[in-house]
């Protein structure tokens, strides 16, 4: 009985930072987050195949989704330009999200109208706006989710914020097919992608029930600069600040080719699942509604598992899962049109990088400095996203060249350098260099704190 009480307390503490006020604003600011570019990559890639779209095309259509790649550039700005008006209103993050958001609800409406069959013009430019209001409130979102957050908070938060991301991609996933295909409510792809842009609503309202981040602080801190010392520390501090770190430009290849076998896999995986002939229905169900759940899974077993293994076995773990996890498709794309490899492979999928996306993200959390968090995880996070856009481009010309079975296998082999130079990270004693807790080191098992504090370093 004693044993069976220390078990129910140990289950409620481990669960109880989930629940907290800001990891749940964290998770509502995932669903904004979370769907535009779900409606840029594999709702735009059904959508393109269900109306006759080569997939060599669509392979590089993905290649739309380019200013996420690059918001490092303009990130800068959002750090530390003030907006008339709003600023005053509302304090430097949330002002920044309320105008974007505004303009990304028409971005998306504009984008669902555009009726590429007649022509991929009107759709690339309303993608590239999408893509572009998309990037800037991933910008604005990822530095206020990491400054409203505390130090035991961090883990749990970053997990949160996941369920959140992987809901609105759910929604703007499994909703916007729902609602446009004739198969479900017929309202057509305009109407359907209309209304998922109202998924800007929950990070309104997490933006305001959180208040202002820590982020505030730091600018009212800082004494008045004239205007050209003030473009140097807004255009140059964030980087020269992170490049003067230890093992920098190898931290950045490790973060552009970490996952990008996964990647090259996710650009094809719907054009497969519609060339092997599941129908709508089919993909909505075992595609979206068991890969969703997957993801719930793999992101709620993130916290523990990072806690277990530490940053640096877990980084590791979770690349070789997801590798693997790609040997599923092959097998589905070996044995055709079945819905029961189609489950397993999907399920099998979700759930690993459902663990890898939160472990990385939190990884990528850590390293932000919190005088330029815009900036430094944009700077991060576009790297992470080159590997997703244009290293994966050309998956359409190989899955065209090898077939299905030997693409998703090539997969798996475009998934290894990224965790050999993660060893070589590890064996060089830097696979975690810390921000938010300074001069952290990486003991011989890779364990290592992302614990948030208020030493000088920020």
């Amino acid at each position: 009985m004693a044993a069976t009480m220390a078990e129910k307390r140990s289950w409620v503490a481990t669960m109880a930072p989930y629940v907290r006020a800001r990891p749940l604003a964290a998770l509502l600011l995932g669903i904004s987050s979370g769907f535009p570019l779900a409606l840029l990559l594999g709702t735009m890639t059904f959508w393109l195949s269900k109306v006759g779209i080569d997939k060599k095309v669509i392979g590089f259509a993905v290649g739309l989704t380019t200013p996420y790649t690059l918001k490092f550039l303009w990130a800068p700005l959002v750090d530390r330009l003030r907006l008339p008006v709003l600023t005053r209103l509302f304090g430097q993050r949330r002002s920044w999200l309320f105008l974007v958001q505004s303009l990304l609800f028409v971005s998306v409406w504009m984008l669902g109208a555009s009726r590429p069959e007649l022509g991929l013009g009107a759709f690339a430019f309303w993608a590239i706006v999408t893509a572009f209001l998309g990037a800037t409130q991933d910008i604005v979102i990822d530095a206020y989710r990491i400054e409203i957050l505390s130090e035991e908070e961090l883990p749990h938060g970053t997990a949160n914020n996941q369920f959140g991301y992987r809901l609105g991609a759910f929604v703007a996933g499994v909703g916007t097919i729902a609602m446009a295909s004739s198969d479900g409510f017929g309202l057509g792809w305009a109407t359907a992608y209309g209304l998922t842009a109202f998924c800007i609503l929950p990070g309104i309202v997490a933006a305001l029930w959180a208040g202002p981040g820590l982020h505030e602080r730091v600018l009212a801190d800082e004494p008045s600069q004239p205007a050209g010392r003030w473009l140097e520390t807004t255009l140059i501090g964030p980087f020269r600040e992170f490049f003067q770190r230890r093992g920098a430009v190898l931290i950045l290849l490790f973060v552009l080719i970490y996952k990008l076998g996964d990647a090259m896999g996710q650009v094809m995986l719907n054009p497969m699942i519609v060339e092997l002939g599941f129908n709508d229905t089919e993909f909505l169900v075992i595609n979206k509604g068991v890969g969703f759940w997957g993801l719930i899974v793999g992101i709620a077993l993130a916290a523990p598992f990072m806690a277990w293994l530490g940053m640096g076995r877990a980084l590791f773990v979770s690349g070789v899962l997801m590798m693997l996890s790609n040997l599923m498709f092959a097998i589905l794309a070996a044995q055709g049109h079945s819905t029961l490899w189609l489950t397993i492979a999907v399920a099998t999928e979700q759930v690993t990088s459902g663990i890898g996306l939160t472990v990385f993200v939190t990884y990528l959390s850590g390293l932000s400095n919190l005088a330029y968090t815009a900036t430094q995880f944009a700077l991060l996070s576009s790297f992470a996203a080159m590997g997703r856009t244009w290293l994966s481009s050309p998956a359409g010309i190989a899955a065209e060249a090898l077939g299905w079975p030997a693409f998703w296998l090539l997969t798996m082999v475009v998934a290894l350098p990224g965790l050999v130079l993660l060893w070589l990270l590890w064996r060089r004693g830097f696979v975690v260099e810390s921000v938010r807790q300074p001069g952290a080191e990486v003991d011989q098992s890779g364990s290592s704190s992302l614990a948030a504090s208020t030493a000088p370093a920020r």
